[in-house]
């Protein structure tokens, strides 16, 4: 891609680059959000900034590479949120459900991000795959389930023969299927999985299922 020079400021005005860019991922972030990649624009995501468009093309290369940023600033949101993340002085029990919990809670608080990872699905996770950034970023809840399911099968606790990616799974399924789902769920159902009235249900059911699951006695295989 041919290089865009740096455009040329207004007078009397200096740009702080970081809050500019932060503003255009925030627009960004919406736009992508709301109308996929297809079909997001980024004369739409300048119109709706304090910025142009050849400014986010000096910033970011193209729509392209500001999905990309898009993408990444938003798994890193969730990952520093699990990097956060303290139950080492719980017991297996108490921290498994806290760190569903704290899945949760993020996936509500967040639904800009279940509707990206959809729609980079549709698109075959070209952009993650491509991405140095999150090629590296990792799960910080993946070290932090392992450590839960050693002490809980150590203590008794957990008899389940799961590793922590399918622990993790497990939970961002239900996390994701409630926010994502929600207008068909309703539509079909009657039943607004995200209602106020019943987030608490929902919140402690997750955390009943994972830990029946952990604890539940396993019948011998026959044959």
């Amino acid at each position: 891609m041919t290089s865009v020079e740096e455009p040329a400021r207004p007078k009397g005005r200096v740009r702080d680059a970081v809050r500019t860019k932060a503003e255009i991922l925030d627009v960004a972030t919406q736009e992508f959000a709301r109308a996929g990649y297809t079909g997001a624009r980024v004369d739409e995501i300048a119109a709706r900034t304090s910025t142009t468009k050849r400014m986010i093309y000096y910033y970011f290369g193209g729509k392209e590479q500001l999905f990309t940023a898009v993408l990444e600033r938003a798994y890193f949101v969730i990952r520093e949120a699990e990097q956060e993340l303290d139950v080492e002085h719980l017991d297996p029990v108490a921290a498994i459900r806290r760190l569903a919990e704290a899945t949760f809670d993020h996936h509500e608080k967040h639904p800009d991000f279940i509707r990206l990872v959809s729609i980079e699905n549709i698109h075959g996770a070209q952009h993650i795959a491509a991405s140095e950034e999150l090629g590296t970023i990792g799960s910080p809840a993946l070290e932090v389930i392992r450590r839960i399911l050693e002490t809980g099968r150590g203590s008794g606790l957990f008899t389940a023969e799961v590793d922590a990616v399918d622990l993790h799974a497990m939970i961002s399924a239900f996390c994701f299927f409630r926010v994502a789902n929600r207008h068909t769920f309703g539509a079909l159902f009657g039943r607004d999985l995200v209602a106020p009235a019943q987030r608490e249900h929902y919140r402690t059911m997750l955390g009943d299922m994972v830990i029946a699951y952990l604890t539940a006695d396993r019948p011998i295989p026959v044959g």
